[in-house]
């Protein structure tokens, strides 16, 4: 999952400079309003990019992943109801 996000963020980040690069240098010999729009659409591009890269997908293990610390682990375990506290874990 991660390996296809990143290749998404680059994907993204390399249309975003593309856009950037052909507005002010070929696009604005034509038409300023229209190299002015596509450099807006390029500003709209890395927000996305970085929401994209770093969403959590359904089979990535974060939450539930353990700390090293047994009584922090205990005790998130114990929130989260995955145990019971003084009995064995369900």
């Amino acid at each position: 999952m991660y390996a296809r996000r990143r290749r998404i963020y680059f994907a993204m980040m390399g249309t975003c400079i593309a856009l950037f690069v052909l507005a002010w240098g070929v696009v604005r010999l034509w038409s300023v309003p229209v190299a002015v729009g596509m450099c807006v659409v390029a500003m709209l591009i890395p927000p996305l990019a970085a929401m994209i890269a770093n969403r959590r997908g359904p089979d990535d293990r974060w939450w539930d992943d353990p700390s090293g610390d047994p009584q922090s682990d205990e005790w998130w375990d114990e929130l989260d109801g995955k145990k019971r506290p003084g009995g064995p874990p369900p």
